[in-house]
C-alpha cells in the first residue's frame, strides 16, 4: 500500500494528527494562541506579556514573540480548554511532542507531571485533575542552553558558524487524546523478511485481550483475537517489501476493549553485507548505497518548528525526486510525523543523537581532527562530561529517542557521538545501545575521534581532496562533506556568510558540485566500495550558506543536472556490487 497525506486547511497550526504511527481517533488539538509572560519566578499570573502561538517558540517569527529567553528566567504558558461532549472514553491524556528543556505542567492549579530534555515525546494521565465545563492548562518552563546536563543540540545564545539561535519552550504539537480504562499504552513493531513475520510487543494497561488486523490498502491479509499475551509473532503471505524505490506499507488495527489503535508498518531488514572482502550496507537481502543529505532542521521563521506540516512533505518529496534516498537527521528529533513522511515517501533516514556536556573546546573539536589527534573519550572532564549527571541524562535521552521513534519504518542508523562532541565512552556506548536496538546500524563515533567500533568507518572531508581507504573491517562512509557555498541575493538570514568553500554564483557552484562527485566520490565507490555521502548539505541555516536550497528553501542547482549526477552514483555502485 503506498499511503499519501492529507493536510488540513485550518486556522490552527499543524493541526494534523501528530502521531500517525499510533493514531486514536480521540483528538483534540491544543495548538493555536496561548497566553505567555517571561518572568524571574514561577509564581502562577493573572496578566500575561501577551499571546504566543503554539508550537513555535518564543524566539522565532512565527511565535509572534521573537525574544530570547535566558538561562535565568522562567517562560510561561496559560490557556483553557473545555472537553467536548462524550469525548472522555475513561481516562484523558495529555500529549506534548516537546517541550524545550525542562517544564511543570499544571491542570486546575495542580501539578500533573514534570519532563526533563527538550527533544522527546512525554504524556500525562490528567483525568483525577479534570472539571466539568472550562478547564486551565498552565506550563513553566525553564531553559539552559549552556547547561551540561541536557542535550542543546546546535543551540547557542552566541549564534553563529555552525551554531544556532537558541530556542526553548514548545516547539512541537500539544494534544489530547482519551481511553478506555484499560488499553494499549505502547506497541513494538519488528518485522523479519527472512521469514516473513511480523513481531508485535505489546505493554497495556489491564487485562484485556488484544485482537489485530493487519491490512494492505483496503484489504485484510491476517487477524488474530484475543492475544492475552504481550507478543505476538504474525505471518504474511508473499509480503511486499519496503523500500525507497517501493515503500510499500502494511496498516494495522490494535483493539484492547474499547480502545482502538491504528498503526503501519513496512517489512524491511536492514543489515551489513560483504563483497569481494568489504562491507556494505544491505536492505532486503541486497546490497544499496546511501546517497543522502546532512538534515539540519531549520527553518527561516519558526527555527525548529516549520509553518505547516506540508513543507516537511514537500521538502521531502522535493529532495527525493532529486535522486537523494537518505537523509541524516543532525543533532535534532524531529515530530513523529516527519519521519512519517520518510516512510510513505521512501527516504531513508539517519538519525543522530543529541549532543550535550560543558561548553567545547575549539581546540579538541576542531584543530585535534586536523592534525589527527586522537583523544581519550574516557577522560570525562576532558571531554567536557565531568559531570555524572551529564552522562546518565545521555544515555537515558538516547534510549528514549530509540523507544519513540523504534516504529519508523525509515530510520535504519542511529549516531550516538558527532565529531567528539561531548563524547565519552563511545564503544560502551556503541554496545549499550546496540543490544538495546540491534534491529538498525551504528556510526558510533562520526566523522572525528573514531574509537574502532560500530558499523562504519565514518569521515568527516572537507577542505581537501577525498581520500579514503576501505580495509574491510566496517562499512566504509563519508558521512559529511561538500558544504560547498553560494549566498543567493534576498535569500539570505545575514550579512555574515559561513561555509567549507565558496563560490561567487550558480554555474560556478554546480560545476564544482560535479566535479566532487564524479572526480571524486564515484572513483571512491569503484575501487574502495564507498556505500554511503552525506553531502552538506539540505539547505542555508542562518549565517551558513552551504545548502542546495536557500533558508528560505529556494534551489541553487539545476534539478535536472543533479538527478543525472545521482544516477551516475548510483550506477557506479550497482556495477561495483552486480556479482553479489
Amino acid at each position: 500500500m503506498i499511503i499519501k497525506p492529507t493536510f488540513l486547511n485550518s486556522n490552527i497550526p499543524l493541526e494534523e494528527y501528530p502521531r500517525p504511527q499510533f493514531k486514536r481517533d480521540s483528538y483534540l488539538c491544543l495548538n493555536g494562541k496561548w497566553n505567555y509572560a517571561i518572568r524571574k519566578d514561577e509564581n502562577f499570573l493573572d496578566k500575561f506579556d501577551g499571546g504566543i502561538l503554539v508550537p513555535y517558540s518564543p524566539e522565532s517569527q512565527l511565535s509572534g514573540v521573537n525574544r530570547q529567553l535566558k538561562k535565568d528566567e522562567v517562560l510561561h504558558y496559560e490557556r483553557s480548554f473545555s472537553l467536548p461532549e462524550n469525548f472522555n472514553k475513561g481516562r484523558v491524556i495529555l500529549n506534548f511532542g516537546a517541550v524545550d528543556q525542562v517544564c511543570k505542567v499544571f491542570v486546575n492549579g495542580s501539578l500533573v507531571g514534570e519532563n526533563h530534555g527538550g527533544y522527546l515525546p512525554f504524556s500525562f494521565e490528567i483525568t483525577k485533575f479534570l472539571k466539568s465545563g472550562e478547564n486551565s492548562l498552565y506550563l513553566l518552563v525553564f531553559d539552559n542552553a549552556d547547561s551540561d546536563v541536557y542535550g542543546r543540540g546546535k543551540q547557542s545564545y552566541k549564534r553563529g558558524g555552525i551554531w544556532y539561535t537558541a530556542t526553548s519552550g514548545i516547539w512541537q504539537s500539544v494534544w489530547l487524546e482519551s481511553v478506555s480504562l484499560d488499553y494499549i499504552k505502547s506497541v513494538k513493531i519488528k518485522p523479519c523478511v527472512k521469514d516473513n513475520s511480523v513481531k508485535f510487543e505489546f505493554e497495556k494497561v489491564g487485562n484485556q485481550p488484544v485482537e489485530i488486523e493487519i491490512f494492505d490498502g483496503e484489504e485484510l491479509v491476517a487477524k488474530y483475537d484475543k492475544i492475552c499475551d504481550n507478543q505476538l509473532i504474525a505471518r504474511l503471505n508473499n509480503p511486499k517489501l519496503w523500500s525507497p524505490n517501493s515503500p510499500e506499507l502494511y496498516k494495522i488495527v490494535f483493539s484492547c476493549g474499547l480502545d482502538r489503535v491504528e498503526s503501519y508498518f513496512g517489512m524491511r531488514e536492514f543489515s551489513v553485507l560483504e563483497v569481494n572482502g568489504k562491507k556494505c550496507f544491505g536492505l532486503n537481502g541486497k546490497p544499496i548505497f546511501h546517497n543522502g543529505l546532512l538534515d539540519q532542521g531549520y527553518f527561516h521563521d519558526g527555527i525548529y518548528t516549520p509553518k505547516n506540516n506540508k513543507i516537511y512533505y514537500d521538502e521531502i518529496k522535493n529532495i527525493k525526486e532529486l535522486g537523494f534516498n537518505m537523509l541524516r537527521k543532525h543533532i535534532k528529533v524531529e515530530p513523529y510525523l516527519w519521519y512519517y513522511y520518510c516512510d510513505i515517501l521512501g527516504v531513508l533516514v539517519w538519525q543522530d543523537m543529541i549532543n550535550g556536556g560543558a561548553k567545547y573546546s575549539q581546540l579538541q573539536i576542531i584543530l585535534c581532527p586536523f592534525l589527527n589527534l586522537k583523544l581519550n573519550d574516557k577522560k570525562y572532564k576532558k571531554r567536557k562530561r565531568g559531570n555524572p549527571k551529564s552522562r546518565e541524562f545521555f544515555m537515558k535521552e538516547a534510549k528514549g529517542l530509540i523507544d519513540a521513534h523504534f516504529n519508523a519504518v525509515s530510520i535504519c542508523l542511529w549516531t550516538p557521538f558527532n565529531e567528539a562532541w561531548g563524547q565519552f565512552d563511545a564503544l560502551k556506548v556503541w554496545k549499550e545501545l546496540s543490544s538495546y536496538d540491534n534491529t538498525r546500524a551504528y556510526d558510533h563515533a562520526s566523522g572525528w575521534q573514531d574509537q574502532g567500533g560500530g558499523d562504519l568507518c565514518s569521515k568527516h572531508i572537507y577542505f581537501r581532496k577525498l581520500k579514503m581507504k576501505n580495509d574491510g573491517k566496517r562499512i566504509l562512509a563519508l558521512t559529511e562533506f561538500g558544504g560547498y557555498s553560494h549566498a543567493v541575493e534576498n535569500h539570505v538570514f545575514t550579512d555574515k556568510k559561513f561555509g567549507y568553500k565558496s563560490f561567487k554564483d550558480k554555474i560556478s557552484l554546480q560545476n564544482a558540485y560535479e566535479k566532487l562527485y564524479l572526480n571524486e566520490v564515484i572513483p571512491h565507490i569503484n575501487k574502495q566500495l564507498l556505500s554511503a555521502t552525506v553531502y552538506t548539505q539540505v539547505s542555508d541555516v542562518e549565517d551558513e550558506v552551504n545548502g542546495i536550497y536557500t533558508y528560505d528553501r529556494v534551489l541553487k542547482f539545476d534539478a535536472e543536472k543533479l538527478k543525472e549526477i545521482n544516477k551516475k552514483v548510483y550506477k557506479a555502485f550497482d556495477e561495483t556490487v552486480k556479482d553479489l
